[in-house]
């Protein structure tokens, strides 16, 4: 596998995407491009009536998205690294589970111009885990817009993620089942996923406690 320079984070929220960013960016000693996603003026309008702002909603993530991802891919990844906790691709999965036929019509026309620029990664981290243990996550941090999240929404995006990831093939993938991982207060577990992600050969490999 070649050098790990660029990696991206992903899973559904409340999976620890953010989390795992900062900790694996610091023992890397690489550069982070963390999401801005407190900064979308319509998110917690989105959550209060999902159907009235889902398209203002995706649209300024979108757009946040590329600025960031053009940003970076201005910087010099020979001698730097980068770690994300995001795949620009996320946004059309969330696209598709939002919008209705005809907004999603006009969104994808956007984004198939955007995605044409977007750097790719060397390795994708997927954080994979149950709808059940998301929602409970999502409840304990207790963030004042995701009140208005429902159980079914959670599970309609685990869905749409699995789909997606079960056929990516653009990046090498780790799949990380999250249950029965600490990698924020137990340092083994981050030193196993490193070493994972060093040995990765095959285009896509399961690391799970199960």
């Amino acid at each position: 596998m070649k050098e790990l320079r660029f990696i991206a984070i992903e899973g559904v929220i409340g999976a620890g995407k953010t989390s795992l960013a900062k900790v694996l960016s610091n023992k890397l000693h690489a550069g982070i491009l963390l999401e801005e996603f407190e900064e979308n003026p319509f998110l917690t309008k989105f959550y209060a009536d999902r159907k009235k702002y889902a398209f203002h909603t995706q649209i300024y993530f979108l757009m946040s998205r590329y600025r960031m991802q053009r940003e970076m891919a201005q910087i010099d990844l020979f001698n730097s690294r980068i770690v994300a906790d995001y795949l620009f691709v996320k946004d059309r999965i969330f696209a598709e589970v939002n919008l209705s036929d005809e907004e999603f019509a006009l969104y994808d026309k956007i984004y198939s111009i955007l995605a044409v620029d977007i750097p790719r990664p060397d390795l994708v981290i997927y954080l994979q885990s149950d709808p059940e243990v998301l929602f409970k996550r999502i409840r304990q941090r207790g963030r004042a817009y995701e009140r208005d999240m429902e159980f079914d929404y959670v599970g309609r995006l685990c869905e749409a993620y699995n789909t997606f990831f079960f056929h990516y093939n653009s990046s090498p993938m780790l799949i990380v089942n999250i249950k029965g991982f600490d990698f924020l207060a137990n340092p083994r577990d981050l030193d196993l996923l490193w070493g994972e992600m060093k040995e990765l050969k095959e285009p896509r490999r399961i690391l799970s406690r199960e």
